[in-house]
C-alpha cells in the first residue's frame, strides 16, 4: 500500500467507512490535509449524489459517511454509485435522524424536494451539523426566516445550492455596474422561458414497495399516492404541486433572480409585487402555473420575471457554451437570461455560464465577461467555508431573500393575480390576510418548524 491509499484509508475508518480488500482507491478524492471533513447525504437522487460525489473528488480529505433516501432504489443506486467514483461504500439509511444524531458527520448535503429544504437543514443546525442545502432554500418565507434564525443560534455554516454566488463572471458583473459604466439602472427583466405541454395527474395507486411515502410527504398534509408526484428513478412531477414546491418559478427561475439580485447588489426585500399567471395555454391540472409574468418594486426601477413551461423555441445556454468562457449565448432565443437596462448600456447575463455582454450605441459590445457553470467554485466555497469558518458565498440570509420573490410572485398568483404590498422589516403583507397565510404555510404536527428553532 503506497503512503498516500494508506492516508486514505485511515481517513475513511475514523469516520466509519470501511473498505473491502479489492477496492480501489481513487487518486483525485479524499486525502491530503489532516482536517477530515465527513458529509451525508440527504436525498440521493441524481443531482444530489452527483453533486456531493463531485465536492469530495475537487476537495483533499472529505468523505461520505452516510446516504439516506426514501426512496429504496435511488438509496441503493447512490450507494453503488459513490463505491463505483470513490472507492468506498458509505453506510446508509431511510431515516434522516440517524445521520442527525451521529456525531462523527460535519455537514448535511440536503437535496430533498423542495418541502424538506428548510426543515431539514434545521434540523441540522440543531444537531451541530454545517449545511448545504439546494435551491430554493425554502417552500414559504417564515420557514426561511427560520432557516437564518437557526445558522444564526447554533453558529453553523449555511451554504444555498445558488452556484451563482460563485461565479467570477458573476462577481466582474457585479463590478462593473459598482463602477458606474452601467450608468444607473433604469429597470431589471429576468426570463425562465422553458419548454412544456399539457399536464394531468395520473390515477392514483397503492404505495410501492420501494418507497416510504409517509416520510416522502414529510411536513406535506397526507394524501394518497400517485406517480405523478414520485418516480422511482427520475425526477417525478412534485413541482406541479404547491405542496411541494413553488413550481418552474422556484427550480431555474429561482438562479436566474438570485444571480441577478448579487449582480445589481443584493437589493433588500422589494416593496410591492404584481403577480399574474394561469394554464391558459395547454390547460392542463397542474397546479403551479404554466406561465407566470411578475413585477417587483424596487423603488428607483422595477424587477420583472417572466416565468414559462410552455415556451418550446426557446433554448437554455447549451452546455458546450456553458463550459466555455469563450463563447456566449444567442440572447436573444436564450430561455435563462436576464437584461439589466442601465443609461448607459444594457447588460445581457447568462444563468450557471454564458457570461455577460454590455450593448451600447448601434448594438456595440462595449464590455464582456465569459463564465463556465460554477459548480466546483461553488463546492470549493463550501468546504473552505467549513475550515475556515468564513461567510460563504451561498449566504443563508441573501439567498433567503432570493428565494422570498418566487414566493412573493407565487403568491400574488394564488391570491388571485393581485398586487401585493410588502413590509421588508417584518416580512408581512399589510394588504391581505390570505397572503400571510400562504406566506407563513403550514405543516403536519410532527414536521412542524417551532415559532422558536
Amino acid at each position: 500500500m503506497n503512503r498516500r491509499n494508506f492516508i486514505k484509508q485511515g481517513v475513511l475508518a475514523s469516520a466509519g467507512i470501511t473498505l473491502g480488500a479489492n477496492t480501489f482507491l481513487a487518486a483525485s478524492s479524499c486525502a491530503g490535509a489532516g482536517d477530515r471533513i465527513v458529509l451525508a447525504l440527504v436525498g440521493a437522487g441524481g443531482r444530489g449524489t452527483g453533486c456531493i460525489i463531485n465536492c469530495c473528488k475537487i476537495n483533499e480529505n472529505v468523505v461520505i459517511k452516510t446516504v439516506c433516501d426514501v426512496n429504496r432504489t435511488k438509496l441503493a443506486k447512490a450507494v453503488d454509485l459513490v463505491e463505483k467514483e470513490l472507492g468506498y461504500r458509505p453506510g446508509h439509511t431511510e431515516n434522516m435522524k440517524e445521520i442527525l444524531d451521529d456525531r462523527d458527520v460535519d455537514a448535511v448535503w440536503v437535496a430533498t424536494p423542495e418541502h424538506w429544504h428548510s426543515l431539514a437543514a434545521i434540523w441540522a443546525c440543531q444537531a451541530g451539523k454545517d449545511v448545504y442545502v439546494e435551491k430554493n432554500p425554502s417552500i414559504n418565507i417564515r420557514e426561511g426566516r427560520k432557516t437564518v434564525e437557526a445558522a444564526r443560534k447554533y453558529k453553523r455554516i449555511v451554504q444555498t445550492g445558488f452556484q451563482n454566488r460563485s461565479a467570477p463572471y458573476g462577481f466582474s458583473a457585479r463590478e462593473y455596474i459598482r463602477s458606474g459604466k452601467l450608468g444607473k439602472i433604469v429597470t431589471v427583466k429576468c426570463y425562465n422561458m422553458l419548454g412544456g405541454g399539457k399536464w394531468a395527474e395520473q390515477p392514483e395507486t397503492p404505495v410501492p414497495a420501494w418507497l416510504d411515502w409517509d416520510k416522502w410527504l414529510g411536513p406535506a398534509p397526507v394524501r394518497p399516492f400517485s406517480p405523478s408526484i414520485v418516480d422511482e428513478n427520475g425526477r417525478g412531477g412534485w413541482l406541479n404541486y404547491w405542496a411541494y414546491s413553488g413550481g418552474g418559478l422556484a427550480d431555474d427561475a429561482s438562479h436566474v433572480m438570485d444571480l441577478c439580485r448579487m449582480v445589481i447588489g443584493d437589493p433588500p426585500h422589494p416593496a410591492s409585487v404584481y403577480g399574474w399567471g394561469g394554464n391558459h395555454i395547454f390547460g392542463g391540472s397542474r397546479e403551479t402555473p404554466e406561465f407566470q409574468s411578475i413585477v417587483y418594486d424596487f423603488g428607483e426601477y422595477t424587477l420583472t420575471c417572466d416565468n414559462a413551461c410552455a415556451t418550446n423555441y426557446m433554448t437554455k445556454t447549451p452546455s458546450e457554451i456553458r463550459m466555455d468562457k469563450n463563447r456566449f449565448p444567442n440572447w436573444r432565443n436564450n430561455s435563462t437570461r436576464t437584461e439589466i437596462y442601465g443609461t448607459e448600456g444594457l447588460m445581457y447575463l447568462g444563468r450557471h455560464g454564458g457570461g455577460w455582454q454590455v450593448l451600447g450605441p448601434d448594438n456595440e459590445i462595449v464590455a464582456q465577461d465569459g463564465g463556465v457553470f460554477p459548480d466546483n467554485e461553488h463546492q470549493l466555497d463550501f468546504i473552505n467555508s467549513l475550515r475556515s469558518r468564513k461567510t460563504p458565498n451561498g449566504e443563508v440570509e441573501e439567498c433567503h431573500r432570493s428565494a422570498t420573490l418566487v414566493h412573493l410572485g407565487n403568491i400574488a398568483f394564488r391570491t388571485g393575480n393581485r398586487q401585493l404590498l410588502f413590509d421588508p422589516r417584518t416580512e408581512q403583507f399589510t394588504n391581505s390576510d390570505e397572503a400571510n397565510i400562504l406566506a407563513r404555510g403550514s405543516s403536519r404536527k410532527e414536521y412542524e418548524v417551532p415559532e422558536n428553532v
